[in-house]
């Protein structure tokens, strides 16, 4: 069975770290890109992180350049975020997800990526207090 499970969320305060996990099953993450999105209740989805495992190709949506860091451990069938400096906007629901191309929907200003495609994880809490 093609599955991700996310993992790591919690609550921590303003400037505080986080790191996500999004562990693949039934299929090696080496083979597809692999995106990090959040959502807050009443908005769209937005992606916001992706990483190409094949070849460690990333980008990210402007609001979090500089603070999160994507990364894979394609050994473990594992992507991570690495979330540093945390804001309280940064509060959502994050999800990984697993496609061919999801890559090109991740800069500012490019279309969302519909979450009828793709492989989803299942959502992950992350509440940042001030």
């Amino acid at each position: 069975e093609v599955q991700l499970q996310a993992f790591g969320g919690g609550l921590v305060q303003a400037g505080g770290s986080l790191r996500l996990s999004c562990v693949a099953s039934g299929f090696a993450v080496d083979e597809y890109e692999i995106g990090w999105f959040r959502q807050v209740p009443g908005k769209e989805r937005e992606g916001i992180s992706c990483i190409t495992p094949k070849n460690g190709r990333t980008d990210y949506r402007d609001s979090v350049k500089g603070r999160f860091t994507i990364s894979s451990d394609n050994a473990k069938n594992t992507v991570y975020l690495q979330m540093n400096n945390l804001k309280p906007e940064d509060t959502a629901v994050y999800y990984c997800a697993a496609d061919r191309a999801i890559c090109f929907y991740i800069p500012t200003g490019r279309p969302s990526y519909m979450t009828t495609s793709g492989t989803w994880g299942q959502g992950t809490q992350v509440t940042v207090s001030s």
